[in-house]
């Protein structure tokens, strides 16, 4: 508790349209627990719409002690300049601009506990790490979509946390992920995955843990977690999932595509199987058989993400949560590779 973080960060914060929430997420980074000298956050206008460049520099007239800089990525692309990932060159844009060691990105509508950044920076001292994953969880939901999204996000966390521990790195989030800025220029940057309007997360992991594989860790802290509200619909879900699915094609380890492809292929079998047995018993048990190993599975994901994050409450969604899930992994994972997806206002590929 007495260990002082010496590690200079940059906190990254791409923002479309966020002026509703954009001070929250900059006055929680304001306050935390964390030398000012050592902190730089950079807040990247990526062509808003709204009044989000605004607050950020309200923002800055009203915290003079936080080195906070506002960049419009507008001011740094050529006239009508057209792009696929404006979030990644937003990123790329803000990194090429510090001089900070340890490069930190959340999103402009998450919230961090005041130790957040402390813990990240002790961990990376620890371990050496070039990229860090940490947890991310949803908060204030208030309806049924809403908290099955909390569940099923906390079995994410899990899965992040065991595929890193045991080196199977494919998974992580924008909205609470650490690399060293050495490391992000050594693999190129965006470079070679910058077709793809998503993937400023994974796609990056996969290149720095090709590189680097023993350098991917999973930062384990409730204090390192990141706050974020769930889509308000079921909507805005599905878009959120089309846009996580169109990166599946593009993971150059095969094993992560495999297990992908187990996983659709299984929640076919379970919807077949059942409508089957509708009409001839006989398909009845590998239904039952099926649907158990998915339940039990699910169980324990689900119930180890929700002690973790302290929210056993959700656990009674698991059993009517299980035919949307069902439903959404068949679905989205079909339409994810070849339909268009809405995200912050523009129609995406």
């Amino acid at each position: 508790a007495d260990e002082v973080p010496v590690t200079p960060i940059c906190v990254v914060v791409p923002a479309r349209d966020e002026a509703n929430c954009i001070a929250a997420c900059l006055g929680a980074i304001a306050q935390q627990n964390y030398p000012k000298e050592l902190l730089e956050v950079i807040a990247i206008d990526d062509h808003s719409t709204d009044g989000t460049a605004a607050e950020v520099q309200r923002f800055q007239a009203a915290h003079p002690d936080l080195n906070l800089r506002l960049i419009k990525l507008a001011d740094a692309l050529p006239p009508g300049a057209l792009l696929k990932a404006y979030k990644k060159k937003a990123i790329e844009l803000a990194i090429g601009q510090t001089g900070q060691a340890l490069i930190v990105t959340t999103d402009a509508d998450c919230l961090a506990p005041p130790d957040w950044l402390r813990s990240i920076a002790m961990f990376y001292e620890r371990t050496g790490a070039k990229l860090i994953a940490a947890p991310v969880r949803f908060f204030d939901e208030r309806s049924f979509v809403q908290r099955f999204q909390s569940l099923d996000f906390m079995g994410m966390m899990v899965a992040t946390g065991a595929s890193v521990h045991h080196r199977f790195s494919n998974m992580c989030n924008g909205a609470n992920l650490a690399y060293t800025r050495a490391a992000f220029h050594e693999v190129g940057g965006f470079k070679g995955i910058d077709e793809m309007a998503s993937g400023d997360d994974m796609l990056l992991m996969n290149k720095i843990s090709k590189r680097y594989p023993e350098g991917i860790r999973f930062l384990k802290q409730r204090e390192a977690t990141v706050l974020t509200r769930a889509e308000e619909d079921l909507g805005a879900f599905i878009q959120q999932r089309l846009r996580w699915a169109s990166k599946s094609a593009h993971y150059e380890d095969k094993r992560i595509t495999a297990c992908l492809a187990i996983a659709y292929f299984f929640n076919w079998v379970i919807i077949v199987n059942g409508v089957l047995a509708l009409f001839n018993s006989a398909f009845l048990p590998l239904f039952l058989l099926c649907l158990g190993i998915k339940c039990v599975s699910d169980l324990l994901f689900l119930g180890t993400g929700a002690y973790f994050f302290k929210r056993l409450e959700l656990l009674w969604l698991f059993l009517p949560a299980q035919l949307m899930h069902l439903l959404y992994i068949v679905g989205i994972g079909t339409l994810g590779n070849f339909l268009p997806y809405d995200w912050k206002g523009r129609k995406l590929r």
